[in-house]
């Protein structure tokens, strides 16, 4: 008999960010979080509910975020095509990009990851977000962004002060 060592066990966490600046925005991200799980993907943490400025254009309606973690035997190209899906669903899919939605679903991490062929994992922009790292640090506050290496303290510590103090959580 082989004997496995816990690391050999281990699965490597997928984080999810789910955003919603129209209509009810808890609404709309609980009910993604249900028509995720109606696709085999099972919620492993969810965040707290943080709310920001939109971006680009901080005089559109503020967003409500949170991050999950999932488990799912979806691969990242697949578990893309099931969150447009979801999006579609909220009327989201030919909306023009960082305009208001009601449902915005991101994947920000795939297991660590590194893929840059048709889906870029993690997502590139993820790393400049207060409303991405501060809910990723609640329920994960040892990751390790694939690529820089840095640590998640270190990627907060390098937003700005504007950065910190316009994100609350709920």
């Amino acid at each position: 008999m082989i004997k496995q060592g816990i690391s050999e066990n281990q699965v490597e966490p997928i984080y999810i960010g789910i955003g919603s600046n129209l209509g009810k925005k808890r609404e709309n991200i609980d009910r993604a979080k249900f028509f995720l799980t109606e696709n085999n993907i099972k919620i492993i943490k969810v965040s707290s509910y943080y709310e920001s400025f939109s971006w680009p254009d901080k005089k559109k309606p503020k967003f409500l975020n949170i991050v999950i973690s999932i488990d799912t035997s979806l691969k990242p190209l697949n578990l893309l095509n099931k969150c447009k899906e979801i999006e579609a669903k909220f009327g989201s899919r030919d909306s023009i990009r960082n305009s208001p939605r009601k449902c915005d679903i991101d994947i920000i991490d795939y297991g660590r990851k590194k893929i840059n062929k048709k889906i870029l994992l993690p997502h590139p922009s993820m790393h400049n977000r207060n409303f991405v790292l501060l809910p990723l640090f609640e329920i994960d506050k040892n990751w390790i962004h694939p690529i820089s290496k840095k640590h998640i303290k270190t990627l907060i510590f390098s937003l700005s002060d504007r950065d910190i103090r316009s994100i609350k959580q709920i």
